[in-house]
């Protein structure tokens, strides 16, 4: 059986289809959680954005235009848009190595070195921010990342080498043994 694409599975969704919308919500909830953790450093924003995304999705006046680009960027848009109203909310009290307790990325992120690392992320230039966090935490390729930003490739090019270089200029300053992120 063929999988439907995010759009399909909007569509009927949006004509009341329960189960589209739980295969949307298994498919890109997961990725939005991450992403939220890595921008918020906080799983309790983490988890409110993921929901949040989907409840504006779901409200009748989502602006959702399949025309003006894909699902999957858009609910990328939603996810940044709400983790900027959070930030300028404050610092957010969760430390990030209580979010990751059951991540992959735990063993990692206990560490000092890493902690301190994730926190120069966060204070990195949204811009930059953003395309380090999907090309390098996420793992997505450089034309994946500018689909999702809406940028083209050699914008995305040039804020993570922009971003990565900020990120090694404040690692260096702190005389840190951690590498950045090389590709």
């Amino acid at each position: 059986m063929k999988q439907r694409s995010d759009e399909e599975l909007y569509r009927l969704m949006r004509k009341g289809n329960q189960e589209a919308f739980a295969q949307l919500y298994a498919r890109r909830a997961p990725a939005l959680r991450r992403y939220a953790l890595h921008t918020s450093g906080s799983p309790t924003v983490a988890e409110e954005v993921a929901h949040d995304v989907f409840l504006q999705l779901m409200s009748p006046n989502s602006r959702y235009d399949e025309a003006k680009g894909s699902l999957e960027s858009f609910l990328y848009g939603i996810a940044r848009n709400l983790v900027r109203v959070v930030r300028r909310q404050g610092p957010v009290e969760e430390a990030v190595d209580r979010a990751f307790e059951h991540d992959i990325l735990g063993d990692l992120i206990n560490s000092e070195a890493a902690a301190s690392l994730h926190q120069m992320l966060r204070e990195l230039p949204e811009s930059y921010r953003d395309v380090v966090i999907l090309c390098d935490l996420e793992e997505r390729s450089y034309e994946d990342v500018a689909r999702l930003i809406g940028r083209p490739v050699g914008t995305v090019r040039s804020r993570l080498h922009r971003g990565r270089a900020l990120l090694s200029a404040k690692l260096k300053r702190l005389n840190s043994p951690v590498e950045v992120f090389s590709k």
